[in-house]
């Protein structure tokens, strides 16, 4: 066997393995702010969200899994309580968010869009 047809099926299960990687993160619980960065929000959009998302999840009783994280300040990681909520969660939360803020509604809208999809 060649080493063009060695490289060749190497790339295509390299890309295999890419696309099952993908699906599995996908299904995994996220933070609302993960969710929304991961769908092309800007980060400080994204915590702007998330806080209003909370409260429409909190309406509905949505209760996404508690978790912990930790996040690294000057060295020392330190522990930080999270909730994660599926992509099922986030979509119907998002549903549910009614912004007042221009910017907002812009990002809600595609957000909606992007879920759909």
């Amino acid at each position: 066997m060649s080493k063009v047809i060695r490289r060749e099926r190497r790339a295509t299960r390299r890309a295999a393995r890419a696309v099952l990687r993908d699906r599995a993160r996908a299904n995994r619980p996220h933070s609302l702010a993960s969710h929304i960065v991961a769908r092309g929000e800007s980060a400080e959009t994204a915590k702007g969200i998330s806080a209003g998302l909370r409260t429409a999840a909190k309406k509905l009783g949505l209760a996404g899994k508690e978790s912990r994280t930790r996040r690294t300040v000057d060295g020392r990681g330190r522990l930080r309580k999270v909730v994660r909520y599926t992509v099922d969660q986030f979509r119907a939360a998002l549903a549910a968010y009614r912004p007042r803020k221009a910017a907002y509604v812009a990002a809600r809208a595609r957000l909606l869009a992007g879920v759909a999809a």
